[in-house]
């Protein structure tokens, strides 16, 4: 019997124990048997703000009493650290090489919101061994009812980890600029999803627009382009968050907009977004091709 056949049956006794944990108990403190929500937010170009989505989606969404999981996957140039002011000295590599449980590397953000840093020494999360997978499935099975949303900030561009997380979301957020080269980046990004993996569903946010009329005016734009050459696809529109130069500052100091300015536009639009992410969420049938992020890790390793 080889390793990774003896972490397969150990994994298997500890998902079925905590299955029957969930199923069994009556007052409702478990999350459902699925887990949380896991939404990838991603996008076609870097410099988008997409991490900055990330941190402020998740606060926003953690104000509404929902408790959320940030995995920073950007494994080349993470950066969540950045926006949320932290310097932790653990990250996802401690655990792949087993010296660390997931749950000895997670640090808390602002308003209490938890986050898995990434590491840029690890370039291929796809190219891991089967029994790295395998361990990796299992500490995220063991926190699976500790969380109701997990947020995963992908990399940019259609890398394979980029297209790896975004395969393992239930859902996926593609923040997008109004300049050509975001847009037209998006596109591609949806494109290699759609030809060659058949994900049908996207949200579309944008971000740093002038308004809601020049928002819509790229995303009707996009809509129909997609509707043209990638039949099949549906776009929903998330909404925008505005070019604020009070967001500017709130980089630069490392905090989230919407806690060290509330009241800012670009932080009013994010309690908007996660109104509308969470009531979606809801209500949008799964897709039967899409896996909860641990489901899609067994299912890779068991290739």
């Amino acid at each position: 019997m080889d390793q990774a056949t003896d972490l397969r049956r150990m994994i298997k006794g500890e998902s079925d124990r905590i299955y029957k944990i969930r199923k069994d108990n009556k007052n409702g403190s478990f999350s459902p048997i699925n887990g949380p929500k896991v939404i990838a937010i991603t996008s076609g170009k870097g410099g988008v703000g997409k991490t900055n989505v990330v941190g402020n989606l998740a606060i926003a969404c953690q104000r509404t009493g929902k408790k959320v999981l940030i995995f920073d996957a950007d494994l080349g140039l993470a950066n969540i650290d950045i926006i949320f002011g932290i310097n932790p000295k653990h990250n996802i590599e401690d655990v792949i090489r087993g010296e660390k449980e997931l749950s000895q590397i997670i640090v808390k953000g602002p308003e209490d919101v938890a986050i898995i840093p990434a590491s840029s020494g690890v370039q291929e999360l796809v190219h891991l061994t089967e029994g790295q997978k395998i361990n990796l499935l299992n500490e995220f099975d063991i926190l699976n009812n500790r969380f109701d949303i997990l947020l995963v900030d992908t990399g940019a561009g259609i890398s394979s980890n980029v297209i790896y997380f975004n395969l393992a979301a239930r859902e996926r957020i593609i923040v997008v600029t109004p300049e050509p080269t975001s847009i037209t980046d998006a596109y591609a990004l949806m494109k290699v999803m759609f030809c060659q993996h058949g994900t049908k569903n996207f949200f579309l946010l944008l971000n740093m627009v002038r308004d809601e009329r020049e928002a819509k005016s790229v995303y009707q734009n996009l809509s129909r382009v997609v509707g043209r050459f990638l039949g099949g696809v549906s776009i929903d529109y998330a909404g925008f968050i505005p070019w604020d130069s009070l967001l500017q500052e709130a980089v630069s100091k490392r905090e989230p907009v919407i806690s060290c300015y509330p009241e800012a536009s670009s932080s009013n639009s994010f309690k908007e977004l996660a109104t509308y992410i969470l009531r979606q969420t809801d209500s949008r049938q799964l897709d039967g091709n899409i896996k909860f992020f641990w489901k899609r890790l067994m299912s890779e390793a068991a290739e």
